[in-house]
């Protein structure tokens, strides 16, 4: 499909606005080429190709190389091997893969960067030369490998993803690339994603800094780092990941395990805050909205996949050139179509059964003299929100032992209980130790600590 300005469903005023700003990307950047894409509710809303490949626009068929994407689809290997019981991500990697350097870090830690390890792998620069030069997991640090105590600090790591690409080929038996494509790419659709570039695709170029002149930048075979940025796509397999991130494919990991991914992990980081790592994703506030994806490089090449699950939507950007800006391009689209077109609501319909003593659990709260209120949704989970003020807020899910676990928030892994009286009367609920009344204080309630008999005063 040739994607230069195939817009499908977006108002014509939204289609203008995104096509501008890839425009103002490709020219103002001086990049060769640039190829996006824009995904709603999974689905391409809108697709531009700008510069040219070979003479001609590029297409959602061009290959280009995506850098540290790539580490984003190892996570995803990995979890797989995590929801299959091989493996705990508390574990130490050096209880799955026989390593030198990084066997103490825990594979969460080398998921979310966390590790400590050193940035880049031994010299030289390992992404313009022959992987040759590093044929074995023993060779892929130089003098000082660990360069912060484990669990520290965030510290970007190459070579940490290098040893999880290596623990997948450990446990499964096969090229990680391989496992990869017959456990991911074949089940998504993916078929134009792959270790090598497979015509058509773009080549990258350097751009000179102060001239309008390119040089062509190398493709090398990385080898044991290719786990850290080594492989091609296309903005369409790219969107079909993208969708795959926002929604899960139960054929590959299921959504529960892609907020898990999502969940932050190191802190945030930069000069203004906004950037934090999640299980081999990056995560940014940008505008009061979460973006979730990566961003990648290697010579010759820029990409970036983001994600904004509150708002459905999700936008890849490609270009061939070494120092392409294409990051903030790509949250312009998303907050562009958020903007200008606004998610529309589904219907509100009502619950289909409701089950009585989850109803009589509803309504108001309170923790101490802090009033919260308490909702049932369609699916079965309490809602938890502070009302007229600043509050601990949650969601609970239904266990089969008619117990609630939260969700997100401070409640995150906690139980809620709903204790009873001897005669079956709902008394007060639990969580985690805490006593939420139907009263405030309010003497015979099961206060712990009592409450003075004097009442309020």
């Amino acid at each position: 499909m040739t994607i230069t300005d195939d817009f499908h469903d977006l108002l014509p005023a939204t289609r203008r606005a995104l096509t501008h700003r890839v425009a103002t990307a490709q020219s103002e950047g001086r990049l060769p080429s640039l190829a996006a894409a824009v995904l709603r509710d999974g689905r391409t809303v809108w697709s531009a190709g700008r510069g040219e490949v070979n003479g001609r626009p590029p297409t959602g068929d061009t290959q280009y190389r995506i850098g540290s994407l790539t580490k984003t689809l190892v996570a995803v290997l990995v979890l797989r091997l995590r929801d299959e019981g091989l493996l705990d991500l508390d574990d130490p990697l050096g209880k799955h893969l026989e390593t030198a350097e990084g066997g103490e870090a825990t594979i969460v830690q080398l998921l979310a960067h966390t590790s400590g390890l050193a940035a880049e792998a031994r010299g030289p620069w390992w992404e313009r030369t022959d992987g040759a030069l590093r044929p074995e997991v023993a060779d892929l640090f130089g003098e000082h490998p660990q360069r912060h105590p484990a669990g520290r600090v965030h510290h970007y790591s190459n070579p940490g993803y290098a040893l999880l690409g290596a623990l997948v080929e450990e446990l499964r038996g096969a090229p990680w690339h391989q496992v990869l494509d017959q456990e991911v790419l074949r089940p998504l659709g993916m078929a134009r994603t792959g270790y090598a570039p497979r015509a058509p695709h773009a080549e990258g170029w350097a751009v000179h800094p102060w001239a309008d002149a390119l040089l062509p930048e190398p493709a090398v075979d990385t080898g044991r780092m290719a786990p850290a940025g080594q492989l091609w796509s296309t903005t369409e397999d790219l969107s079909r990941f993208a969708a795959f991130l926002l929604h899960g494919d139960d054929r590959v990991l299921g959504a529960a395990t892609l907020a898990e991914m999502r969940t932050p992990l190191a802190p945030p980081s930069g000069p203004d805050g906004s950037g934090g790592y999640g299980l081999g994703i990056q995560l940014l506030r940008r505008d009061g909205r979460l973006l979730c994806g990566h961003t990648g490089s290697m010579p010759g090449f820029a990409a970036v996949l983001w994600t904004s699950p509150q708002d459905g939507l999700a936008a890849v950007l490609l270009s061939n050139a070494t120092s392409g800006q294409v990051a903030g391009p790509g949250g312009d689209l998303l907050e562009t179509v958020a903007r200008l077109e606004p998610r529309i609501p589904r219907p509100w319909r009502p619950a289909k059964g409701i089950d009585p003593a989850l109803l009589e659990l509803t309504g108001p709260w309170y923790w101490g003299a802090q009033p919260m209120a308490l909702r049932l949704r369609a699916d079965g989970t309490l809602d938890l929100s502070p009302l007229g003020g600043g509050g601990r807020a949650a969601a609970f899910r239904p266990e089969p032992d008619g117990t609630f676990t939260g969700l997100d928030g401070y409640y995150a892994g906690e139980t809620l209980r709903a204790v009873r009286q001897a005669d079956g009367t709902l008394s007060h609920l639990d969580i985690g130790t805490f006593v939420f009344t139907r009263r405030p204080y309010e003497p015979g309630e099961a206060v712990p600590g009592g409450v003075d008999g004097h009442g309020w005063r």
